[in-house]
């Protein structure tokens, strides 16, 4: 997007919260230095942040998050790696047998150079000392003056830190022999909404805080290349970015600037192996693919295509991407989004690093674009980005010509699985107290998903994608919840939805249809479980012609419209009355022989046993 409109999207942000009365959130500018000391993995920073408060209220105390505290033994991550059932594999080492595995705390084992911390040496408001203690992985600051509504704040920050061995997402020497992924590596301000303070110590998962403006000076060494969140603003002075740049250098480093507007995550890597691979998409953003040109990493050398087709794609579905820049770089420990960045680990394999790179930069839209709570809303943050992602794989990377109506069944299976597996647990469920990783992974993956998916079955997939659209025009650049997202899609759609989000997020309830018989011209259908839905039910006659059966649930208060979906082509589409969530059973009477129902086949529907969703005389 030009940088004009950019201007205009950013201005609106600042003025106009408009999309639920009384709606506000809060504003950080930081500008920070990072002076590196390569050697010993440290580094010495310096920060001024600019904190405005748009609350309504006076605010007497900040929080800061520490996150490389986490990586020290003792630490609740390390406690929490030893006590769930079922570990993170790159955070333990196995000590036991493949036959009997023991798992260890990878953090338990790191010694005092090769633990995390960020240790703040000086911080003042407005000039004037204040008193904090840090507890974990937060840093409570009790302030010398209330910070008033309307009011900014300066805050001066001095600070040093020990760069982890990378366990998770952050961290020095990657698995890849990436020297340096440096992912939540500044004290970051807390957000506060109208729920309060989210104040979460860090166990692993993901990320929530404000929106602003980054300024970031980094001195390294002069034979690193740094990719990072932002645009560079002097690639002539440095490495990688420029045919022959004039390296501007002082005591053997060099000095590597980069500004961001309106995210809430700021990323940066160094590496002296790294090359930088550029192009601009269609829809004018600078794509930057900045990874070890190697035997390691085949597959980056043929990726730039598909993610200029990705940020093409989803600008035209989703919402057109606003920021001038986005960076694809490798580290890290998988994949991870930030603020107009990726770290992403790997590159042999071009169908894995592509599916990456499409879901991390799917997450530009929800998390990044919408500021989502991860914490407690992970499966509107991964849900939705796999749906995105998923979407633009079969149209950029398979080029399918024909887009199935339901565009991933292996979420279905993967849901309905663990719907029938007895560990899941509610889908509202913060996200750090799931009992296991495998309820947490696929709630938020793919469960998320289905929801999405099938809300497209509920209300039109017209609608769905109208929605999508609309919900990017509403809410971009804000802290929307799951619940803005389906009030949107109940103005767009004109159907009451609190049923469905209500039990399909808070309750661990299950979808059963059945065809429960067949007799004459009379078909029974059957509600066998305690979720009930509306009903598309396709009837073949004897004499070839076909009849869709279109079943509202009354506490929808609406239909959905007719869909052009290659499964209902030639089928005549009949309105029934409202099937009441109270009567298990529900008869629908037809004219003709009958030679085959089916309940939806779609198979959008997330029925846990679609066997009895077909009858054939």
């Amino acid at each position: 997007m030009r940088k004009f409109t950019l201007l205009i999207c950013l201005c609106l942000v600042q003025f106009a919260f408009a999309q639920r009365k009384g709606y506000w959130q809060q504003k950080v500018d930081y500008k920070m230095t990072v002076d590196m000391k390569e050697n010993a993995y440290q580094f010495d920073g310096k920060m001024q942040l600019k904190y405005t408060n748009n609350s309504g209220q006076n605010l007497n105390k900040v929080y800061f998050h520490l996150y490389y505290n986490a990586f020290q033994p003792g630490s609740m991550m390390d406690n929490r790696l030893q006590n769930i059932v079922d570990p993170d594999k790159r955070m333990t080492n196995n000590i036991g047998t493949k036959e009997n595995p023991k798992y260890q705390s990878r953090i338990s084992t790191l010694t005092p150079d090769q633990i995390g911390y960020q240790k703040v040496t000086s911080l003042t408001q407005n000039g004037q000392a204040v008193t904090y203690k840090v507890d974990g992985t937060i840093l409570e600051v009790t302030l010398a003056k209330p910070i008033a509504e309307g009011q900014t704040a300066t805050f001066d920050m001095v600070w040093n830190a020990q760069i982890p061995e990378q366990i998770r997402r952050t961290g020095r020497n990657s698995k890849d022999g990436v020297d340096f992924s440096m992912a939540q590596w500044y004290p970051k301000m807390a957000e506060f909404d109208p729920e309060g303070w989210h104040l979460d110590e860090y166990i692993g998962r993901e990320f929530f805080a404000p929106f602003g403006n980054f300024d970031v000076t980094i001195n390294i060494g002069k034979d690193y290349i740094v990719g990072a969140s932002g645009e560079l603003q002097n690639p002539k002075e440095v490495k990688g970015y420029v045919k022959n740049p004039v390296i501007k250098e002082k005591n053997g480093k060099a000095t590597w600037n980069f500004k961001a507007e309106n995210i809430h995550d700021f990323v940066w890597a160094a590496d002296k192996e790294f090359i930088v691979e550029h192009a601009k998409s269609k829809h004018g953003v600078d794509i930057y693919l900045i990874y070890q040109d190697n035997d390691s990493s085949p597959a980056w050398r043929k990726a730039m295509p598909y993610a200029l087709g990705f940020f093409d794609y989803n600008s035209e579905h989703f919402g057109e991407y606003p920021w001038k820049t986005y960076s694809i770089i490798q580290g890290g420990d998988g994949g991870m989004e930030y603020g107009t960045a990726t770290l992403i680990a790997g590159g042999k394999n071009l169908d894995s690093l592509i599916g990456t790179i499409f879901h991390e930069a799917a997450h530009s839209w929800y998390q990044q674009l919408f500021g989502i709570n991860e914490t407690y809303n992970e499966w509107f943050d991964e849900g939705f980005t796999s749906y995105v992602e998923q979407m633009a794989h079969l149209n950029v990377y398979e080029k399918v010509k024909v887009i199935p109506s339901n565009p991933n069944p292996d979420a279905y299976k993967g849901y309905i699985n663990l719907a029938l597996s007895g560990k899941e647990e509610p889908a509202s469920l913060l996200a750090d107290y799931y009992n296991t990783n495998y309820a947490y992974s696929l709630e938020a993956y793919y469960k998320g998903q289905v929801l999405a998916i099938q809300l497209g079955y509920i209300i039109g997939q017209d609608n769905l994608n109208k929605t999508f659209l609309r919900f990017y025009d509403e809410w971009k650049f804000k802290h929307p919840s799951g619940n803005d997202f389906k009030r949107v899609a109940e103005e767009v759609s004109g159907v009451n939805l609190k049923w469905y989000f209500n039990l399909f997020l808070n309750t661990t309830r299950k979808i059963d249809y059945a065809i429960d018989g067949v007799n004459g011209k009379t078909i029974t259908l059957a509600n066998k479980s305690d979720f009930a839905m509306p009903i598309d039910l396709l009837v073949e006659y004897t004499d070839g012609s076909k009849e869709l059966f279109y079943i509202p649930l009354r506490e929808m208060r609406g239909e959905k419209p007719a869909e052009n979906l290659v499964e209902y082509k030639g089928a005549k589409r009949t309105i029934l009355e409202d099937w009441f969530w109270t009567k298990p059973l529900y008869d629908v009477k037809v004219s003709k022989e009958v030679k085959q129902v089916t309940i939806d086949p779609t198979k959008r529907l997330a029925d846990v046993n679609f066997d009895n969703n077909v009858f054939t005389k």
